[in-house]
């Protein structure tokens, strides 16, 4: 089992923010600034001076241009900084909820705010008044109602690792050596090197006795012992024997296991769906997943069928992206690349001599040593003029042109850097 999985796992749920951009509408030109002023939720990022500032689209100015960088509005809330080192953050009417003076602050999780100011953590109301004093050496944003905390528990500096509520009560005494955030009621936490589960109450209901442990995730989380997985249920009972030698997370209600050096998939019962034949595979999405024999590449469905066979090769760093975007997936063949759909037909044909995976409805492919844009039609959309070319995000993508790198939109117009082309 590759620990690095779980310390990923950590890192990315301690660090995230449970709000995320929605429904980004098209950038618009900003050829003084080279920036990215773009509109979210019908609010516009503005810039004038060096500074930033938001307004509706009727040309209604929410907040002036007085910040020196903002973060894109997150369900009804911006991270704005006055200066370096004062962040805040600006409701919909560009109301500072949090005054800009504090070193970093978080988006709101179960109605708090974690902040960051004179090398410890606290917690911030929707008022913007200290909720929980700054006195943690580390901690998460709150889940289900409880936060992670970490304390000095010597004279040595060193950590115990706990749980507070909103009310900053140590609801879980800080004698962990790690602790992981509840999901589905659950946390893991670490002690002399092992893993096990606490619920709310802080009451052991998965011995800590574990090697690595996943957290929770749709009734499912895996479990490693004596060096083997096991895929470990709602009701914590191992649903198979501990025979693994890796594991991913459950998807699409199938699970890649690894045995004897090769992968294949089982279902949430354990039942073995595709047997472990391949050298590599990804989780499964929109019912399909890449299978590989180490060389070669194709695409298997949940029965594992191939769908798509194992003949196409592993086009560098791209590997990863032999899965559904905008319904295609990208191949490549004795160097040449097309993109075929859910049934392994081809829509594109193996014609260019490069390509990345589509998005936002458009893909970047080479056409001899020139790069352009295709539709999922495999319509020329933007013709093949760039020395390169990269993926459109919100609308926008970038390219170089003349050696001078700018950004173009959906119809091959330049919004950004453009005066450096003239």
């Amino acid at each position: 089992m590759n620990p690095l999985k779980i310390v990923a796992l950590t890192i990315a749920t301690l660090l995230m923010s449970l709000a995320t951009a929605q429904n980004t509408e098209p950038y618009v030109d900003d050829e003084d600034c080279g920036c990215d002023l773009y509109f979210i939720n019908g609010i516009q990022k503005t810039y004038s001076n060096g500074k930033f500032g938001f307004k509706r689209a009727d040309g209604t100015i929410i907040a002036p241009n007085i910040y020196i960088e903002t973060d894109r509005f997150q369900n009804g809330y911006c991270k704005v900084w006055l200066e370096a080192g004062k962040c805040g953050l600006i409701d919909s009417t560009g109301r500072e909820v949090i005054p800009c003076q504090y070193a970093d602050i978080d988006y709101f999780s179960c109605g708090l705010a974690r902040f960051f100011q004179n090398s410890r953590y606290g917690f911030l109301d929707t008022a913007g008044k200290v909720a929980i004093p700054a006195t943690y050496v580390a901690a998460s944003a709150f889940f289900e109602d409880k936060a992670v905390v970490a304390v000095i528990t010597d004279s040595f500096g060193n950590l115990g690792y706990g749980f507070i509520d909103k009310q900053n009560t140590l609801v879980v005494p800080a004698t962990y050596e790690y602790a992981m955030p509840y999901t589905e009621s659950l946390a893991a936490v670490k002690a002399y090197d092992r893993w096990g589960f606490i619920d709310h109450t802080g009451r052991e209901v998965l011995p800590i006795k574990y090697e690595l442990l996943g957290q929770m995730q749709n009734g499912y989380t895996f479990a490693v012992y004596n060096g083997d997985a096991a895929l470990i249920g709602k009701d914590l009972k191992p649903i198979t024997p501990f025979i693994y030698e890796d594991m991913q997370r459950v998807s699409e209600g199938l699970c890649a296991v690894k045995k004897d050096g090769l992968w294949g998939f089982i279902n949430t019962r354990g039942k073995t769906v595709v047997a472990c034949q391949y050298a590599r595979v990804s989780s499964f999405s929109h019912g399909l997943a890449m299978v590989s024999d180490g060389s070669l590449f194709g695409i298997i469905n949940k029965r594992g069928k191939q769908v798509l066979p194992m003949e196409y090769g592993p086009a560098g760093e791209r590997s990863n992206a032999y899965m559904l975007r905008d319904g295609l997936a990208l191949v490549e063949q004795g160097g040449r690349y097309g993109f075929v759909n859910a049934k392994g037909k081809f829509v594109v044909p193996m014609q260019y001599t490069n390509a990345y995976p589509f998005s936002e409805g458009m893909a970047a492919v080479r056409d001899g040593v020139w790069w352009g844009y295709i539709d999922t039609t495999g319509k020329i959309v933007i013709p093949a003029k760039y020395e390169s070319a990269g993926y459109f995000e919100s609308g926008r993508a970038e390219v170089m042109l003349n050696g001078v790198i700018h950004m173009i939109d959906k119809n091959g117009k330049c919004v950004k850097n453009c005066k450096k082309l003239r």
